[in-house]
């Protein structure tokens, strides 16, 4: 004869082993049996809040709502080098907009992709709406506030009966005086039911109940405040929580506050506290680096992922930022080396092969490279993806002096990616070369109007302009062209002619 296990034990178990669907159907048919069972109640919460957790850690990105309407800015126009709104150029000897590629808001490209990084700050309106919310749609990112609902919504179907807690009718004031039902509770309400004004009421009477001496509680009245947008106030919290208890979370929490605050030093100064309590810590180091990356500090950027890859030689961000700042900054094989690390650790995408096959090109190991994009095609999960790789294959074509091919591959990107603003630049020049005056200048105006953070299609187009007697487009796009990258000298050059010619007149 079977002895059954009990029902509760095995919830348990399948919760430890994250099958939580299961976890809350037998922890549904417990509490059918016995309505006031507080371990299955509880153990139920739990399982329905790992279903849709998501790490409140990560600087989320920040929609069109977020950065148009912020009112919390301290200076309009700040110091250079103390604003991820405003980069500036490279302090540490990086590599320049001429060789590595900048994104809208002025910062170079990531060798990693990461929220925040797609979207930058866009400076008007307008370019926020432009800026897509990942590489996959061209939709732009709108309000934080929204997906957080729109989870919430979506975290009701695990019910199909209505929600499993009805928080309209919960005596708060109760629950918060069980440390044993309240913590489980809150992180139902927040994370499942995402309803932060209840959390809120919950979390500030648990504080109270503690005598405002439990860390735990005042980690999550920011973490409230936060998504409320009372930036100053969460930081109130976490710096309490801290007195408290040190504990890296809430310095990673602190710094995302400082961040959203558009206060870089602050955030890179409480990170090095945090690694004098916590040394080696890799979420420390790899918070400062990501800084220095978004300040265009890229020497400093990668010596922190140096030291994170010392603690933790799998980590993935860090071998990829490394190898990205390798060839851009003319070290192909190095790069080489990294990418071939990651393909060692299992990491197997269209993104890895691509940079594989360019890092084999420049290294001059040409057997390689077409087979490295042979892989990434086969691997593209999208068209923006298969523009990228058919972009890279039409430089290798150009490279190798066969310019058929590259134009035809450019040709390719565009069908792909109607909106390749580098491949327009590109297939202008090759235009140009054929003779085709009125076509190139017409792609050139479209890559200039798709990428106004881009200076090659505003210096091309003025090069243009001026050898067909158009100087006042000329210098139009030269200032253009100034101000996505000051430190170009050729632009330089052009202003100085066009000036000279418009004082003879």
């Amino acid at each position: 004869m079977e002895i059954p296990m009990d029902p509760l034990f095995l919830a348990w178990s399948y919760f430890r082993r994250r099958k939580f669907q299961r976890c809350s159907d037998l922890c549904t048919k417990v509490l059918e049996d016995s309505p006031y069972d507080q371990a299955a109640w509880s153990l139920k919460t739990r399982a329905l809040t790992e279903m849709v957790y998501i790490d409140e850690i990560e600087v989320d990105q920040e929609g069109i709502a977020e950065m148009m309407l912020d009112e919390s800015c301290i200076a309009q126009v700040a110091r250079p080098g103390t604003s991820l709104r405003l980069p500036g150029t490279s302090h540490g000897g990086g590599p320049t907009a001429a060789v590595r590629p900048v994104t809208q808001a002025g910062r170079p490209i990531t060798g990693f992709v990461r929220p925040s990084t797609q979207s930058g700050r866009p400076g008007t309106m307008e370019q926020a709406i432009k800026t897509p919310r990942t590489a996959s749609t061209a939709r732009p990112v709108t309000s934080a506030s929204g997906r957080f609902v729109r989870l919430g919504t979506a975290s009701m179907l695990t019910n199909p009966d209505g929600p499993f807690i009805n928080l309209s009718r919960l005596n708060l004031a109760k629950y918060s005086q069980k440390p044993n039902l309240s913590k489980t509770l809150f992180e139902y309400i927040f994370h499942h039911e995402n309803d932060v004004k209840n959390a809120l009421d919950l979390a500030a009477q648990a504080t109270e109940h503690a005598q405002f001496k439990d860390w735990w509680w005042k980690v999550q009245l920011g973490k409230c405040y936060y998504r409320l947008g009372l930036y100053r106030e969460a930081e109130k919290q976490f710096r309490s929580a801290l007195n408290h208890q040190e504990v890296v979370d809430t310095y990673l929490y602190l710094a995302k506050v400082y961040q959203r605050l558009d206060q870089p030093i602050t955030a890179l100064n409480l990170f090095k506290q945090g690694l004098d309590h916590f040394p080696g810590e890799v979420t420390l180091l790899t918070g400062i680096a990501r800084i220095h990356e978004e300040m265009n500090n890229i020497t400093s950027a990668t010596e922190y992922y140096r030291d994170v890859l010392k603690q933790d030689n799998t980590h993935v961000e860090a071998i990829a930022c490394i190898g990205s700042n390798h060839f851009y900054t003319d070290q192909p094989e190095i790069a080489l080396r990294f990418y071939r690390r990651l393909l060692q650790m299992g990491v197997y995408n269209c993104q890895l092969y691509n940079n594989l096959g360019l890092c084999c090109f420049y290294a001059q190991q040409y057997d390689m490279t077409l087979s490295s994009f042979e892989r990434a095609l086969a691997l593209v999960a999208n068209d923006e993806e298969q523009a990228d790789v058919w972009y890279n294959i039409g430089h290798v074509a150009v490279g190798i002096g066969d310019l058929t091919l590259a134009y035809q591959c450019f040709k390719l990107t565009l069908a792909f990616n109607n909106d390749h603003a580098e491949a327009y630049n590109n297939l202008a020049v090759l235009e140009l070369r054929k003779g085709r005056i009125e076509q190139s200048k017409a792609f050139l105006q479209t890559a200039a109007s798709l990428a106004p953070h881009m200076y090659e299609p505003h210096f091309n187009l003025s090069t243009l302009s001026e050898k067909i007697g158009d100087l006042q487009s000329s210098y139009t796009a030269a200032q253009k062209s100034e101000d996505a990258f000051p430190e170009h000298v050729d632009t330089q050059q052009l202003l100085r002619q066009l000036r000279q010619h418009f004082a003879l007149l």
